[in-house]
């Protein structure tokens, strides 16, 4: 973790405020044309690149924590019911997975920023990247601990999913794309602007 100056811990502890905002409205989840777009990530992103990996891990985690929290009170059929299945596993999901999103969307970003032919595009790149990661890991632990549990098994067999991977797409579909779209033009003016400020 690096040292923060005020005004980084300022801008660190209001996209804290951001995430818990958007968690607990519905800003956080919009429902439009038949999809659900989660800009709860964006906040996430744009800590990561302005502020740096270890800011990142920690909205990250709020993030995490917040929507476990969502799914503790019954706010999320599917939270709900991964909960009852295993809590210790839903932790997993929900927390270890956006805590690595945000970590590791700072690390490419810095990563990216010493790359000569992608250094003007790392803030871009970084931005593209976060919800990716987060539908992956979101994804990938759902898939590795509840894949073979009847609550799983049922939505498998309803979606014709042929195999984990098959379930996966069926699942993110269409709205994984619109979702990553929405948030990687809006992370991706946020963080530019964010990063003109500081300096």
């Amino acid at each position: 973790m690096k040292k923060y100056t005020t005004k980084e811990y300022v801008e660190l502890a209001l996209l804290i405020a951001v995430v818990a905002i958007l968690s607990y409205t519905p800003l956080g989840y919009i429902k439009t044309f038949g999809f659900e777009i989660t800009t709860v990530v964006v906040p996430v992103a744009v800590g990561a690149v302005t502020l740096g990996p270890g800011a990142g891990a920690i909205l990250g985690a709020a993030f995490g924590l917040m929507s476990l929290s969502r799914w503790m009170m019954g706010m999320s059929a599917l939270g709900a019911a991964l909960f009852s299945i295993n809590p210790l596993a839903t932790f997993v999901v929900c927390v270890v997975a956006r805590t690595l999103m945000g970590w590791l969307t700072g690390i490419l970003y810095k990563a990216f920023v010493k790359v000569k032919f992608m250094k003007k595009g790392a803030l871009v790149a970084a931005n593209l990247c976060a919800p990716l990661l987060n539908t992956t890991f979101f994804m990938g632990f759902m898939v590795l601990f509840f894949y073979n549990t009847d609550y799983i098994q049922n939505l498998v067999e309803t979606m014709g999913a042929a195999n984990p991977f098959m379930f996966v797409i069926a699942f993110v579909g269409l709205n994984g794309l619109v979702e990553a779209l929405v948030c990687f033009v809006i992370g991706s003016a946020v963080s530019k602007a964010l990063k003109a400020a500081l300096r």
